[in-house]
């Protein structure tokens, strides 16, 4: 398969203005912005074609492409990362058979999340793919405290024994308990997709749906609409994961760059 990883990337956002450009200090003490630090996730991905940085700001771009990115520059009209994916689709010569999201706000995201999207695109009933990420005690209770703090931050998932989202959301599903002894599972939604080209055209052309606008995740008008997104369970691998949503997450994801030598 011809697959290739689009980041879409924006400066204005209600809870982190300009977070692209934020600098990330890793464990060589180099500090480098967050558009750079996904870039070269993207980088580490095997059998990829091309990567892409996706953005509609001069800023981003001209930072983009002072470390060596290819940059798309995209309109504004895109809402969202999808969106945006979809009208870089369309100014491709060559038409991939996989198109990869992966989101400019995770720069923890291990390489081999994104080739457990590839494999399961190999099944070709799959129109839509993502990671998920099962929680342990320590990363579902850092979960729960964003929540009761009153911060908006990771996405929890919901599927079918089949593997099919049935879900998504910024509170923390399934509600279970807070001793864990209810036997349920939270896994943390890992914000990376997988697409064919015809899924990622038709979901520019649909409305934005009562449940997408309610908890604000794109992926939800693919469910609202009947699209399928199968749920890739990902191990970590004894790498720590957590997406750069707020200013109070760069000191956590510092740490955990520094803890794992990630440079």
């Amino acid at each position: 398969m011809r697959n290739v990883i689009f980041i879409p990337a924006r400066y204005p956002s209600v809870r982190f203005p300009g977070k692209p450009l934020a600098l990330l200090r890793g464990a060589t003490g180099n500090a480098r912005p967050l558009i750079q630090r996904s870039w070269e996730v993207a980088c580490q991905v095997a059998d990829i074609s091309a990567v892409y940085v996706l953005t509609d700001d001069q800023r981003i771009a001209d930072a983009a492409e002072a470390f060596g990115a290819d940059v798309m520059i995209t309109s504004e009209r895109p809402r969202n990362g999808t969106e945006r994916c979809a009208e870089a689709l369309r100014m491709l010569d060559d038409e991939p058979d996989v198109v990869i999201n992966l989101q400019g706000d995770a720069p923890l995201t291990p390489p081999h999340y994104v080739e457990a999207l590839s494999g399961a695109m190999r099944d070709l009933a799959v129109q839509v793919a993502t990671p998920v990420l099962k929680t342990e005690k320590d990363h579902l209770a850092s979960l729960r405290a964003d929540r009761d703090a009153g911060r908006v931050g990771a996405t929890t998932a919901v599927f079918s024994q089949g593997g099919d989202a049935l879900y998504f959301s910024k509170e923390v599903l399934p509600f279970g308990d807070r001793n864990g002894k209810s036997g349920t599972q939270t896994f943390h939604h890992v914000g990376c997709y997988a697409y064919r080209p015809e899924a990622l055209r038709r979901y520019a052309g649909l409305a934005v749906g009562a449940l997408e606008a309610a908890e604000g995740l794109e992926q939800l008008r693919f469910l609202e609409f009947g699209i399928p997104v199968r749920c890739v369970e990902v191990e970590a691998r004894g790498r720590a994961f957590w997406e750069l949503n707020n200013p109070s997450d760069i000191p956590l994801i510092e740490e955990i760059m520094q803890r794992e030598g990630i440079a």
